[in-house]
């Protein structure tokens, strides 16, 4: 950092800066340190929770955005999450409160793209950011900063990896900053996330460094023994007897070898892989193994609940299994496991048990013993459960005044908490409102929760990351305690030791990492840049040069993916976590309602949950509207594709093209829209089958309306195999490739995985829009029917018969009335009508309706 007004430096203690707050942010030399680090190159920045990581952020993009044509963007995983950074960046830049803008869901897409235009800072969540570069809303080229946040998420097909590609690729002068705490459990994760991110430098500080060392305070770390009452055992047991005789039947069907109640979850995984395979092969044992090991998902997740929770959570537990085997869409396994004997009895001790789980003592203990008997002002208790966050919050509010903090989805008989209700507690815990603040997942990552005297964990958490994370919330003022709850001879003690075990990988990992940062060049195959190369430290701007020659970040092709340090698709692939001691997710059932992993689930993995932002649904105000021509000219070509299609990578593969323009509209019509007269309905190969097996007939309907709307619809039918997949008639297939061909003049298309069929989509554009010289047009409304096909579709609507059917009983009787009135053998005479479905058709118009 050029030791002019870019200097941080101070003579008053606090950081001195034309764009910083004056007297605001205390100086710390290992914050300058690594701002230094992070300005100089693609940089990981790795330093303990709560020791300014986004301090050190927004150092870089105040020497960045000096120049007013350039702006930063912050991302961050969560929407709380977003708000905090929005507020820190408020108080401490000197930049109009209104150039600092957030970006979530909530703020519509036509919205954002006129914020963009004026910012200097953009907070935002991902989804959204991902969502706005495929539907070219916006252009990162004059983002001079951009940082991720909890970077450690940068894996797999999450959006952090999308957004890092299109940056490199189109910002003039682009600089990355990715942060984290504890961004993987070892060398190739942490690796991983440098390549998907194009990182280049890792900067670590670690509680070691004596720069460090003088802002924290030892952080005691104990674990408390927990004897469970010998009424819990019992029902744990009888509980595992029934998971032994599940696996001994799936023993039989020759895809397991033990009958163990604690078999790993990675057996079951090995379990579900050959089930699948039976299922691929159309034989019946596959559908009823996966039934047993549903059940045996359901009652492992029983088991976890009565060990390490509460009886109370597993009384709430069972009762969400009666209620679901109760419901008309209930499965055998959930029949099967309610009625089983040995199960209900054990549903009639938990019922019957009134005795507190010795966990809920010893945390009114501890919670005594550092608030009264130490005169601590406050105390964090984590969970893995919203139901034991409920329990415990009762329970712990009769004695300390104490608080819930959840997700803010609802779960069944549970309310989540709106992002403004989250706001709020947060502030009173803070000012010290109350005392206990009981708090599920959301709270871990990230978030600004204060300083406190205990952080309690109700279990152990099977991942380093989320490990450090909680603990970083004491510890960094004062002298702080973190205790963590092992029922004996439990699961709690295996996850304890494997997140001890994680974490010491992780830290060793990253030591390492700091004494070998020069070697990360060949690591991550990019041609890294010293320090040294900088002449003065001065960025293009700063020399009066253009970016992009000889001073910072100029040569982008030296990057290892050869595009400005963006992943190529080969380095996008997620990294294998051991599945050692994993917690399955089961039943869907999650632990806190917003993503995050259950309670038997491993961990938090980087899934999207309610914290995060989906626009998918969310109405373009620009829908209707003709895409302007790209600043390539000619050879760019349109493709518009509907927000829904977002669940798949085909409108991210093609916005990243050469010559290609992708818009994102809600479309009353079709999948993609690639000319004035072109139409593309895309359906899996499982898809298109679920229509001829399933009684769904809307893909007829839908391909009917692109007819009516566009002149050359097509359908493309992706992946797989179509006549082998399932054990469907290849007549029924000719059958319904027939219909859409013949009878709907559409022309269908097989492509064998999204890649082929973004490339067709590509082709086709290029044809119409480049030879054929044609435009895209999106229409907007669904036109009106005409008489005959409203006619079509009433007597197609009656008994699922289908609109070719329909159309010969319109012919042969001549109207909806004649047909209706019918008797089965009339019916019978129409070809394609058979005795099955005259009697279905009878049966649905003459039978008294019923409620």
């Amino acid at each position: 950092m050029a030791q002019s007004d870019a200097d941080p430096g101070s003579t008053d203690g606090h950081v001195d800066h034309p764009l910083v707050t004056p007297g605001l942010l205390e100086q710390r030399r290992y914050q300058r340190e690594l701002a230094d680090t992070a300005l100089a190159d693609h940089t990981l920045v790795c330093l303990p929770t709560g020791l300014g990581k986004t301090t050190v952020s927004l150092l870089v993009t105040a020497e960045r955005i000096q120049d007013a044509q350039w702006k930063s963007l912050l991302l961050a995983p969560t929407k709380p999450l977003v708000q905090q950074h929005a507020e820190f960046y408020r108080e401490a830049l000197q930049v109009p409160d209104d150039e600092i803008v957030v970006f979530t869901g909530e703020v519509r897409p036509a919205k954002r793209s006129d914020l963009w235009e004026d910012a200097r800072v953009v907070i935002a969540t991902p989804q959204v950011v991902e969502n706005d570069l495929v539907g070219n809303r916006i252009s990162l080229a004059n983002v001079t900063h951009c940082t991720f946040d909890e970077c450690h998420r940068a894996t797999g097909d999450y959006a952090y990896n999308y957004i890092a590609e299109r940056y490199h690729e189109d910002a003039s002068d682009p600089l990355v900053t990715a942060m984290s705490a504890s961004p993987g459990g070892d060398e190739e994760e942490i690796l991983t996330v440098c390549e998907n991110l194009g990182l280049r430098e890792v900067a670590v500080m670690t509680e070691d460094d004596a720069d460090v060392a003088e802002h924290t305070h030892d952080t005691e770390l104990e674990w408390k023994r927990i004897e469970l009452p010998e009424t819990v055992i019992e029902i744990r047991d009888a509980i595992n007897e029934v998971v032994s005789d599940r696996l001994a039947q799936l023993k039989e069907l020759g895809v397991t070898s033990t009958t163990q109640p604690d078999v790993s979850e990675r057996e079951i995984q090995k379990i579900q892989g050959k089930l699948s395979e039976l299922m691929d092969n159309d034989q019946s044992e596959g559908y009823s193994g996966m039934s047993l090991l549903a059940e045996v998902r359901k009652l492992r997740t029983a088991v976890t609940y009565a060990e390490t929770q509460s009886v109370e959570a597993l009384r709430r537990y069972f009762e969400r299994q009666k209620e679901a085997a109760r419901s008309s869409g209930a499965s055998k396994a959930d029949q099967r496991l309610v009625s089983d004997p040995t199960v209900m009895e054990a549903m009639r001790k938990a019922e019957n048990f009134t005795d507190l789980h010795p966990k809920f003592r010893r945390t009114r203990m501890l919670l005594a013993e550092t608030l009264g008997i130490e005169n601590g002002e406050r105390v964090i208790v984590f969970t893995e459960s919203r139901d034991t966050a409920e329990t415990l919050t009762d329970f712990l509010s009769d004695h300390f005044e104490t608080e819930k903090f959840v997700g803010q989805s609802d779960t069944e008989g549970s309310e989540g908490m709106t992002q403004t209700q989250q706001q709020e507690t947060l502030d009173r815990f803070r000012a010290g409102e109350f005392e206990v603040l009981v708090s599920t997942s959301v709270a871990e990552e990230g978030l600004d929760v204060p300083e406190v005297d205990l952080v309690l964990f109700y279990e152990p958490v099977p991942t380093a990351i989320r490990s450090i994370q909680r603990k970083g919330r004491t510890g960094r003022q004062t002298e702080g305690r973190v205790v963590v709850l092992l029922a004996e001879d439990t699961r709690d003690e295996a996850y304890f030791w494997k997140s001890r075990q994680d974490e010491q990988r992780m830290e060793d990992e990253l030591r390492t990492l700091k004494g070998v940062a020069g070697q990360l060049e060949s690591k991550l195959g990019g041609e890294q840049t010293g320090v040294d190369e900088y002449d003065d430290g001065q960025t293009d701007r700063e020399r009066g040069e253009e970016p992009g020659g000889d001073g910072l970040d100029g040569d982008e092709g030296t990057t290892s993916s050869g595009n400005g340090g963006g992943p190529s698709d080969a380095e996008r692939q997620p990294s294998e976590a051991s599945n050692t001691g994993e917690r399955s997710e089961a039943d869907g059932q999650t632990a806190d309602g917003d993503g995050q992993a259950g309670l038997d689930a491993f961990a938090d993995d980087g899934a999207t949950g309610a914290d995060e932002d989906e626009t998918a649904g969310v109405p373009d105000e620009t829908k209707g509207s003709t895409p302007e021509p790209h600043a390539d000219g000619d050879e760019t070509v349109a493709i518009v594709a509907d927000q829904r299609e977002l669940d798949s990578t085909i409108a991210r593969d093609l916005s990243t093209r050469e010559g290609v323009q992708t818009e994102l509209e809600t479309l009353a019509v079709g999948d993609y829209v690639l000319s004035d007269r072109v139409v593309v309905e895309r359906k899996t190969v499982s898809d298109f089958l679920d229509t001829l097996t399933g009684g769904d007939r809307s893909m007829f309907e839908q391909v009917g309306d692109a007819t009516r709307h566009y002149a050359r619809p097509v359908v493309v039918i992706e992946g797989g195999d179509l006549y082998g997949e399932r054990n469907v008639h290849h007549k029924a297939i000719q059958g319904a490739l027939a219909s859409l061909s013949v009878d709907f003049g559409a022309s269908v298309l097989q492509t064998a995985d999204e890649e082929e069929t973004a490339d067709l989509l590509e082709t086709i554009a290029r044809r119409e829009q480049e030879e054929s010289d044609r435009e895209v047009s999106v229409h907007g409304e669904k036109q009106a029917k005409t008489l005959g096909e409203q006619q079509e579709y009433v007597v197609a609507s009656v008994a699922e018969v289908g609109p070719v059917t329909a159309r010969a009983l319109l012919e042969h009787f001549g109207s909806v009335e004649a047909v209706m009135t019918a008797d089965e053998d009339e019916l019978m005479d129409v070809d394609g009508v058979g005795e099955v479905t005259a009697e279905r058709f009878r049966d649905v118009v003459g039978s008294e309706f019923e409620q």
